[in-house]
């Protein structure tokens, strides 16, 4: 394993465990951890903001240009997101499960409609 590839693996692991673990602070209501909740998850967001401008650092990598493909697919990617989550939502706080997974497949084939729309078909 090279050097930038661990040293990616294990700021992308911590600031994973922040985010999640920030979340769960601020959307549990029975910890009244709302605020200590949100400033942990942004913290986990920059490290992981940070571990991506390192890896590509360290991998010498051309900085990312920022385009209008580039922010629309980051925009499809979000609400592609939110979509998977909503069914999950459904399924599991709604007790809604045929409209939650419909939703929620609806949500995992955008997804996958990254992956051509990222890397092309050839």
């Amino acid at each position: 394993m090279k050097k930038s590839s661990f040293v990616a693996l294990v700021m992308g692991t911590v600031s994973g465990v922040l985010f999640s673990l920030g979340m769960c602070m601020a959307l549990v209501s029975e910890w009244e951890a709302l605020k200590q909740g949100v400033i942990l998850g942004v913290a986990g967001l920059v490290l992981g903001l940070i571990t991506l401008l390192v890896w590509r650092k360290m991998e010498h990598k051309a900085p990312i240009r920022v385009s209008g493909k580039t922010v629309a697919k980051i925009i499809y990617a979000v609400i592609a997101a939110l979509v998977l989550g909503v069914g999950m939502c459904l399924c599991l706080v709604n007790a809604n499960y045929v409209l939650g997974t419909a939703i929620g497949l609806v949500g995992i084939v955008m997804l996958l409609g990254l992956i051509p729309m990222v890397k092309g078909l050839k």
